[in-house]
């Protein structure tokens, strides 16, 4: 199963980091997402594009996930030349990611 069937994705990026959000789109299913989508796993799903660390922050009150992606945008949204590799793109990829059923 894709992330994509359980959660929808934000974003926001700044400078050379990329902040997405995964949420929930129902309450029940956010502890399955916070034992499959570990800031391992989504450093390697970004292989080749993210550089830096990424930290996960938990937000169980909102049913969500925060990953902050450092050296993910090439140094930088103005100046970067892959224009689609900006946090609203790197989101939709984001529920690309698959986990067990």
């Amino acid at each position: 199963m894709q992330l994509r069937d359980l959660a929808h994705a934000r974003a926001g990026d700044k400078g050379d980091i990329s902040q997405l959000s995964l949420i929930a789109y129902d309450a029940a299913d956010y502890s399955r997402l916070a034992r499959y989508v570990t800031a391992e796993r989504v450093r390697a799903h970004f292989a080749g594009r993210v550089r830096g660390t990424v930290t996960r922050y938990e937000l169980p009150t909102l049913g969500a996930l925060n990953f902050v992606m450092q050296e993910a945008l090439g140094t930088g949204v103005t100046r970067s030349l892959a224009l689609d590799a900006h946090g609203k793109c790197l989101s939709a990829l984001l529920l690309e990611m698959a986990i067990p059923d």
